[in-house]
């Protein structure tokens, strides 16, 4: 946990160096307008007199992640290196208390099972191919801005709202806006309703990933549902920390090691997700989420065998 903990913090100034020190963008850098965009230029989502460039932006999306991260290094309820103390001295720990170990946690089964998928859908010659990218520079931000938008719209809007319209038992204005921070605050006896909902976005946020003419092919439905489910399930129990850093890490940080070693190595995008480093940290991640899942199973049985 501390390895990835380690992993995702050093992936911010490389975020920051890939923007503003290196090629990345080709004919295009960080002063690009923002307007030029098609996200705002086409949706008239940002209309001002003020010229905002591409790397103005990224710079508060920068700020915006770093200080969730804090946030989650620093609560809810313990720190993350008490965390860790108390699980070297312990050897047991309680998730709820801090949201990294619970985003380093879910992150690498996320992963695990996004490999998993892929490796199936593989060997019946199902490709999944991501939508062709005119810029990297643009591309890059756009992955660093999803999380963001993602989030809030398909857990904060169409799951903890609709959380707070069955569950909730009152009508004020501050325990709504805790309720969407963190649903557990609703102390759902009974979920089914409630995982009803999380599986039903995560399918439209599957769906969502291919329903567009620019979109990634028809194989990334699978993968994107399950991430859809286990980020619905994460906000469910742990709160809208810990869905967006985790949907960040899956975005922002593993391109930010990606570009970083296209930049340094001067090859193409593809071969640097091909390169030994890029390897390592799946293998990583994957042996993080096999250790995450035996985790879960065993936390299962122990609970089980304390009820008889």
């Amino acid at each position: 946990m501390s390895v990835i903990f380690g992993l995702l913090l050093i992936s911010f100034p490389i975020g920051i160096y890939i923007v503003f020190e290196t090629d990345i963008g080709d004919d295009i850098n960080y002063d690009y307008p923002i307007t030029h965009l098609d996200l705002f230029s086409q949706t008239n989502f940002y209309q001002s007199s003020i010229d905002l460039s591409l790397g103005d932006v990224f710079v508060v999306l920068w700020m915006f992640y770093l200080g969730i991260f804090v946030i989650s290094i620093l609560g809810p309820k313990q720190n993350f290196l008490k965390s860790i103390l108390s699980l070297i001295s312990m050897g047991q720990y309680d998730v709820k208390l801090n949201y990294m170990f619970a985003i380093t946690k879910w992150l690498s089964i996320l992963i695990l099972i996004s490999a998993l998928i892929n490796f199936i859908q593989e060997s019946f010659g199902i490709i999944t191919v991501p939508p062709l990218g005119d810029n990297n520079l643009i591309q890059f931000f756009y992955v660093s801005l999803a999380p963001l938008l993602e989030e809030f719209l398909f857990r904060i809007i169409l799951v903890g709202i609709p959380l707070f319209a069955l569950y909730s038992s009152r009508a004020s204005l501050r325990y709504f806006l805790k309720c969407l921070w963190n649903p557990s605050s609703l102390n759902i006896l009974d979920s089914k309703k409630a995982i009803l909902i999380i599986v039903f976005v995560g399918i439209s946020f599957g769906f969502a990933h291919i329903a567009f003419g620019d979109s990634w092919s028809e194989g990334k439905f699978a993968q994107a549902t399950a991430g859809g489910i286990i980020l619905g399930w994460v906000y469910f129990k742990y709160g809208i920390v810990t869905s967006l850093l985790i949907h960040w890490a899956t975005n922002y940080f593993i391109f930010a090691y990606a570009h970083f070693i296209s930049q340094i190595n001067y090859v193409p995008l593809e071969i640097a997700f091909a390169n030994p480093l890029m390897s390592s940290l799946e293998l990583l991640f994957l042996s993080s989420g096999v250790l995450g899942v035996c985790i879960l199973f065993l936390n299962k049985f122990y609970l089980k065998k304390s009820l008889i």
